[in-house]
Protein backbone atom coordinates (compact mmCIF):
# COMPACT_ATOMS: atom_id res chain seq x y z
CA UNK A 1 0.00 0.00 0.00
CA UNK A 2 3.04 2.23 -0.20
CA UNK A 3 1.94 4.82 -2.77
CA UNK A 4 1.59 8.58 -2.90
CA UNK A 5 -2.08 8.33 -2.04
CA UNK A 6 -1.14 7.57 1.56
CA UNK A 7 0.79 10.79 1.93
CA UNK A 8 -1.98 12.78 0.27
CA UNK A 9 -4.57 11.48 2.71
CA UNK A 10 -2.88 13.20 5.62
CA UNK A 11 -2.02 16.48 3.83
CA UNK A 12 1.78 16.54 4.08
CA UNK A 13 3.73 19.77 4.32
CA UNK A 14 7.31 20.58 3.46
CA UNK A 15 10.27 19.32 5.46
CA UNK A 16 13.03 21.28 7.19
CA UNK A 17 16.63 20.73 6.19
CA UNK A 18 18.80 19.17 8.90
CA UNK A 19 21.38 16.76 7.47
CA UNK A 20 24.53 17.21 5.42
CA UNK A 21 23.09 16.05 2.10
CA UNK A 22 23.91 12.35 1.80
CA UNK A 23 22.54 10.12 -0.92
CA UNK A 24 19.03 8.76 -0.48
CA UNK A 25 16.72 6.64 -2.62
CA UNK A 26 17.85 5.93 -6.18
CA UNK A 27 18.72 8.13 -9.14
CA UNK A 28 18.67 7.13 -12.81
CA UNK A 29 19.62 8.99 -16.00
CA UNK A 30 17.42 8.13 -19.00
CA UNK A 31 18.53 9.10 -22.52
CA UNK A 32 16.88 8.96 -25.93
CA UNK A 33 17.45 10.92 -29.15
CA UNK A 34 19.86 13.34 -27.52
CA UNK A 35 17.56 14.16 -24.61
CA UNK A 36 17.87 13.26 -20.96
CA UNK A 37 15.52 12.66 -18.06
CA UNK A 38 16.56 12.16 -14.45
CA UNK A 39 14.43 9.68 -12.52
CA UNK A 40 14.47 9.81 -8.72
CA UNK A 41 12.91 7.28 -6.36
CA UNK A 42 11.01 8.85 -3.47
CA UNK A 43 9.40 7.66 -0.28
CA UNK A 44 5.94 8.97 0.60
CA UNK A 45 6.73 9.62 4.24
CA UNK A 46 9.85 11.19 5.69
CA UNK A 47 12.19 11.96 8.56
CA UNK A 48 14.21 15.05 9.46
CA UNK A 49 17.52 13.46 8.47
CA UNK A 50 16.33 13.00 4.88
CA UNK A 51 17.11 16.65 4.16
CA UNK A 52 18.71 18.48 2.47
CA UNK A 53 18.94 16.23 -0.57
CA UNK A 54 22.43 15.42 -1.81
CA UNK A 55 24.14 18.09 -3.96
CA UNK A 56 24.00 16.28 -7.32
CA UNK A 57 20.25 15.77 -7.09
CA UNK A 58 19.68 19.23 -5.65
CA UNK A 59 21.46 20.78 -8.63
CA UNK A 60 19.47 18.68 -11.10
CA UNK A 61 16.25 19.77 -9.43
CA UNK A 62 17.24 23.44 -9.48
CA UNK A 63 18.07 23.36 -13.18
CA UNK A 64 15.17 21.17 -14.32
CA UNK A 65 12.59 22.86 -16.56
CA UNK A 66 9.89 20.54 -15.17
CA UNK A 67 9.40 18.40 -12.07
CA UNK A 68 7.10 15.43 -12.67
CA UNK A 69 5.49 13.69 -9.68
CA UNK A 70 2.93 10.90 -9.42
CA UNK A 71 0.64 13.49 -7.83
CA UNK A 72 1.39 17.00 -6.59
CA UNK A 73 0.84 16.77 -2.79
CA UNK A 74 0.38 20.54 -2.67
CA UNK A 75 -2.35 20.50 -5.30
CA UNK A 76 -6.07 21.25 -4.97
CA UNK A 77 -7.06 19.92 -1.53
CA UNK A 78 -10.78 20.53 -2.11
CA UNK A 79 -10.67 18.40 -5.25
CA UNK A 80 -8.82 15.70 -3.30
CA UNK A 81 -11.50 15.72 -0.59
CA UNK A 82 -14.16 15.12 -3.24
CA UNK A 83 -12.22 12.18 -4.67
CA UNK A 84 -11.78 10.69 -1.19
CA UNK A 85 -15.51 11.03 -0.62
CA UNK A 86 -16.30 9.36 -3.93
CA UNK A 87 -13.94 6.40 -3.74
CA UNK A 88 -13.03 6.04 -0.08
CA UNK A 89 -16.23 6.53 1.89
CA UNK A 90 -19.24 4.24 2.30
CA UNK A 91 -22.39 5.35 0.49
CA UNK A 92 -25.55 5.88 2.46
CA UNK A 93 -27.92 2.94 2.62
CA UNK A 94 -25.36 0.52 1.20
CA UNK A 95 -24.94 -3.12 2.12
CA UNK A 96 -21.18 -3.15 2.45
CA UNK A 97 -19.60 -6.17 4.18
CA UNK A 98 -18.55 -5.53 7.77
CA UNK A 99 -15.88 -6.99 9.99
CA UNK A 100 -16.83 -9.84 12.28
CA UNK A 101 -16.95 -9.16 16.02
CA UNK A 102 -13.49 -10.66 16.59
CA UNK A 103 -11.88 -8.62 13.82
CA UNK A 104 -13.68 -5.51 15.07
CA UNK A 105 -12.08 -5.96 18.49
CA UNK A 106 -8.65 -6.27 16.90
CA UNK A 107 -9.27 -3.13 14.84
CA UNK A 108 -10.44 -1.18 17.89
CA UNK A 109 -7.25 -2.10 19.75
CA UNK A 110 -5.12 -0.72 16.90
CA UNK A 111 -7.17 2.47 16.71
CA UNK A 112 -6.55 3.03 20.42
CA UNK A 113 -2.84 2.35 19.96
CA UNK A 114 -2.66 4.93 17.16
CA UNK A 115 -4.87 7.42 19.04
CA UNK A 116 -7.43 7.40 16.23
CA UNK A 117 -11.04 8.15 17.16
CA UNK A 118 -13.26 5.31 15.94
CA UNK A 119 -15.90 7.78 14.79
CA UNK A 120 -13.38 9.51 12.52
CA UNK A 121 -12.87 6.36 10.42
CA UNK A 122 -16.30 4.72 10.80
CA UNK A 123 -17.47 5.77 7.32
CA UNK A 124 -14.29 4.71 5.53
CA UNK A 125 -14.30 1.81 3.11
CA UNK A 126 -12.06 -1.06 4.24
CA UNK A 127 -9.30 -0.23 1.73
CA UNK A 128 -9.03 3.34 2.98
CA UNK A 129 -9.06 2.27 6.62
CA UNK A 130 -6.30 -0.24 5.86
CA UNK A 131 -4.28 2.56 4.28
CA UNK A 132 -4.72 4.77 7.34
CA UNK A 133 -3.55 1.92 9.59
CA UNK A 134 -0.50 1.35 7.40
CA UNK A 135 0.57 4.98 7.42
CA UNK A 136 -0.04 5.07 11.18
CA UNK A 137 2.39 2.19 11.62
CA UNK A 138 5.00 4.08 9.60
CA UNK A 139 4.44 6.97 12.02
CA UNK A 140 5.02 4.56 14.90
CA UNK A 141 8.39 3.76 13.35
CA UNK A 142 9.43 7.41 13.34
CA UNK A 143 8.30 8.47 9.87
CA UNK A 144 5.93 11.33 9.17
CA UNK A 145 3.70 12.40 6.29
CA UNK A 146 4.59 15.95 7.30
CA UNK A 147 8.13 15.23 6.08
CA UNK A 148 7.16 13.33 2.92
CA UNK A 149 9.75 13.54 0.15
CA UNK A 150 7.12 14.27 -2.51
CA UNK A 151 5.87 17.26 -0.51
CA UNK A 152 9.42 18.55 -0.04
CA UNK A 153 10.14 18.31 -3.77
CA UNK A 154 6.84 19.97 -4.64
CA UNK A 155 7.32 22.88 -2.28
CA UNK A 156 10.87 23.53 -3.47
CA UNK A 157 9.73 23.47 -7.11
CA UNK A 158 6.83 25.83 -6.46
CA UNK A 159 9.20 28.21 -4.62
CA UNK A 160 11.46 28.25 -7.68
CA UNK A 161 8.52 28.87 -9.97
CA UNK A 162 9.07 25.58 -11.76
CA UNK A 163 6.34 23.74 -13.58
CA UNK A 164 5.08 20.72 -11.62
CA UNK A 165 3.55 17.99 -13.77
CA UNK A 166 1.36 15.16 -12.46
CA UNK A 167 1.95 11.78 -14.07
CA UNK A 168 -1.21 10.38 -12.44
CA UNK A 169 -4.16 11.67 -10.42
CA UNK A 170 -5.59 11.02 -6.97
CA UNK A 171 -8.73 9.78 -8.72
CA UNK A 172 -6.85 7.22 -10.80
CA UNK A 173 -5.02 5.88 -7.75
CA UNK A 174 -8.10 5.69 -5.53
CA UNK A 175 -10.13 4.09 -8.31
CA UNK A 176 -7.62 1.22 -8.32
CA UNK A 177 -8.24 0.55 -4.62
CA UNK A 178 -11.99 0.90 -5.08
CA UNK A 179 -11.89 -1.66 -7.92
CA UNK A 180 -11.80 -4.31 -5.21
CA UNK A 181 -15.18 -5.74 -4.28
CA UNK A 182 -16.46 -5.41 -0.73
CA UNK A 183 -15.38 -8.90 0.32
CA UNK A 184 -11.91 -8.35 -1.16
CA UNK A 185 -11.60 -5.06 0.69
CA UNK A 186 -12.34 -6.84 3.95
CA UNK A 187 -9.52 -9.30 3.25
CA UNK A 188 -7.28 -6.35 2.45
CA UNK A 189 -8.14 -4.75 5.78
CA UNK A 190 -7.82 -7.98 7.75
CA UNK A 191 -4.37 -8.64 6.29
CA UNK A 192 -3.33 -5.11 7.22
CA UNK A 193 -4.49 -5.66 10.81
CA UNK A 194 -2.76 -9.05 11.01
CA UNK A 195 0.46 -7.65 9.52
CA UNK A 196 0.59 -4.90 12.13
CA UNK A 197 -0.16 -7.31 14.98
CA UNK A 198 2.58 -9.72 13.89
CA UNK A 199 5.07 -6.81 13.58
CA UNK A 200 5.58 -7.72 9.91
CA UNK A 201 4.39 -4.25 8.90
CA UNK A 202 6.81 -2.63 11.36
CA UNK A 203 9.66 -4.70 9.94
CA UNK A 204 8.71 -3.73 6.39
CA UNK A 205 8.45 -0.05 7.30
CA UNK A 206 11.93 -0.11 8.81
CA UNK A 207 13.34 -2.03 5.85
CA UNK A 208 11.91 0.40 3.29
CA UNK A 209 12.95 3.44 5.30
CA UNK A 210 16.48 2.19 5.91
CA UNK A 211 17.01 1.13 2.29
CA UNK A 212 15.84 4.53 1.04
CA UNK A 213 17.79 6.46 3.69
CA UNK A 214 21.08 4.79 2.68
CA UNK A 215 20.45 4.52 -1.09
CA UNK A 216 21.03 0.78 -0.58
CA UNK A 217 20.54 -0.69 -4.05
CA UNK A 218 20.92 -4.30 -2.89
CA UNK A 219 18.38 -3.86 -0.09
CA UNK A 220 15.92 -2.19 -2.45
CA UNK A 221 16.19 -5.04 -4.94
CA UNK A 222 15.68 -7.53 -2.11
CA UNK A 223 12.49 -5.69 -1.12
CA UNK A 224 11.31 -5.90 -4.73
CA UNK A 225 12.04 -9.63 -4.86
CA UNK A 226 10.11 -10.25 -1.63
CA UNK A 227 7.16 -8.23 -2.93
CA UNK A 228 7.08 -10.27 -6.14
CA UNK A 229 6.91 -13.48 -4.06
CA UNK A 230 4.24 -12.29 -1.62
CA UNK A 231 1.23 -14.59 -2.11
CA UNK A 232 -1.17 -12.83 0.26
CA UNK A 233 -4.19 -11.13 -1.27
CA UNK A 234 -2.94 -7.66 -0.36
CA UNK A 235 0.57 -8.54 -1.52
CA UNK A 236 -0.70 -9.65 -4.92
CA UNK A 237 -2.87 -6.54 -5.21
CA UNK A 238 0.00 -4.20 -4.39
CA UNK A 239 2.42 -5.94 -6.74
CA UNK A 240 0.12 -6.63 -9.70
CA UNK A 241 -2.20 -3.61 -9.56
CA UNK A 242 -0.43 -0.80 -7.70
CA UNK A 243 3.08 -1.44 -9.02
CA UNK A 244 3.21 -3.55 -12.20
CA UNK A 245 -0.18 -2.27 -13.32
CA UNK A 246 0.84 1.37 -13.10
CA UNK A 247 4.43 1.16 -14.31
CA UNK A 248 3.71 1.09 -18.08
CA UNK A 249 1.66 4.30 -17.89
CA UNK A 250 4.34 5.94 -15.73
CA UNK A 251 6.94 4.96 -18.34
CA UNK A 252 4.70 6.39 -21.09
CA UNK A 253 4.45 9.67 -19.20
CA UNK A 254 8.21 9.88 -18.81
CA UNK A 255 8.76 9.30 -22.52
CA UNK A 256 6.28 12.06 -23.33
CA UNK A 257 8.04 14.33 -20.86
CA UNK A 258 11.39 13.73 -22.58
CA UNK A 259 9.86 14.85 -25.88
CA UNK A 260 8.65 18.08 -24.27
CA UNK A 261 11.62 19.04 -22.09
CA UNK A 262 15.30 18.16 -21.81
CA UNK A 263 16.86 17.43 -18.40
CA UNK A 264 13.53 17.29 -16.58
CA UNK A 265 13.30 15.39 -13.29
CA UNK A 266 10.64 12.76 -12.61
CA UNK A 267 10.22 11.59 -9.01
CA UNK A 268 8.06 8.57 -8.20
CA UNK A 269 7.84 6.03 -5.39
CA UNK A 270 11.03 4.01 -5.02
CA UNK A 271 9.22 0.68 -5.39
CA UNK A 272 8.36 1.65 -8.98
CA UNK A 273 12.08 1.77 -9.78
CA UNK A 274 13.24 -1.65 -8.57
CA UNK A 275 12.55 -5.20 -9.64
CA UNK A 276 12.19 -6.92 -12.99
CA UNK A 277 8.96 -5.06 -13.88
CA UNK A 278 10.18 -1.61 -12.85
CA UNK A 279 9.92 1.61 -14.81
CA UNK A 280 13.67 1.67 -15.62
CA UNK A 281 13.46 -1.90 -16.93
CA UNK A 282 10.45 -1.02 -19.10
CA UNK A 283 12.28 1.99 -20.53
CA UNK A 284 15.38 -0.11 -21.17
CA UNK A 285 13.31 -2.70 -23.04
CA UNK A 286 11.86 0.10 -25.17
CA UNK A 287 15.36 0.96 -26.36
CA UNK A 288 16.16 3.91 -24.12
CA UNK A 289 19.56 4.18 -22.46
CA UNK A 290 19.19 3.72 -18.70
CA UNK A 291 22.06 4.47 -16.32
CA UNK A 292 21.77 4.05 -12.57
CA UNK A 293 23.71 6.90 -10.96
CA UNK A 294 23.13 5.50 -7.46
Amino acid sequence: MFCSLLALLLSPVAAHAENSGTRHGALFKIEQSGRSLYLFGTIHVGAADFYPLEPQLAQLLEQAPVLALEIDPLGDQQALAKVVQRYGMQGRGGNAPVLSASWRLRLERLLREYHIEANSVAAMKPWLLASVLTISEFSNQGYSTALAVDAYLSQQAHKRGQKVLELESAESQMALFDSMGGAQQLIFLQEAIAGIESREQASQARAIGDAWRHADAAALEELASKAEQDDSYSGRFVQKVLLEGRNPALADGMQRLMQQADNAVAAVGILHLVGQYSVPELLRKRGLKVERLY
